[in-house]
């Protein structure tokens, strides 16, 4: 009976121990404290100031007691204004093929290459940037990106 009896007061002391196991197992698990513990720390955290740094400079123009000589001065260089570079636009590559024009009138319609693309222009029109200043049989004068060009009959 002895023997029984010592069996039931371990056996009685493990599922104890197991007890309290599973109930902080089954307390953690459940995270709703952790979360609304979390939440009063971050609204009552306050950031420590810092106080801002007394900052100083040397001066030691003083002569070197072991050379016996004064520090070199350094010297000022001047700055050179840096003038930006022009961007050079490309030159467009503009060809005339001809002109037409009625008996009748002085108007004259001039067949111009821009680009490869072809275009009918008259006299103060502007394409694609490219304006016909003025233009005969035998050349044209365009002008375009604030340059001025005079372009032959190409047949």
């Amino acid at each position: 009976m002895k023997k029984n009896k010592k069996t039931y007061v371990l056996l009685s002391v493990v599922l104890a121990i197991w007890g309290i196991l599973g109930y902080k197992i089954i307390v953690g698990i459940g995270s709703d404290d952790v979360q609304r513990n979390e939440m009063a720390l971050v609204e009552t955290y306050v950031p420590i100031k810092v106080k801002k740094r007394d900052t100083f400079v040397i001066l030691a123009n003083y002569r070197d007691p072991f050379l016996g000589t004064m520090p070199k001065k350094a010297e000022v260089k001047n700055k050179r204004n840096v003038v930006p570079k022009k961007t050079v636009l490309p030159k467009k590559d503009i060809t005339y093929s001809g002109s037409v024009s009625q008996s009748n009138t002085n108007n004259r319609m001039f067949f111009i290459s821009i680009d490869g693309q072809q275009y009918i222009m008259s006299k103060k029109e502007e394409i694609v940037g490219v304006r016909l200043v003025s233009g005969n049989e035998q050349q044209i004068k365009v002008r375009y990106n604030g340059r001025t060009e005079t372009i032959s009959l190409t047949e």
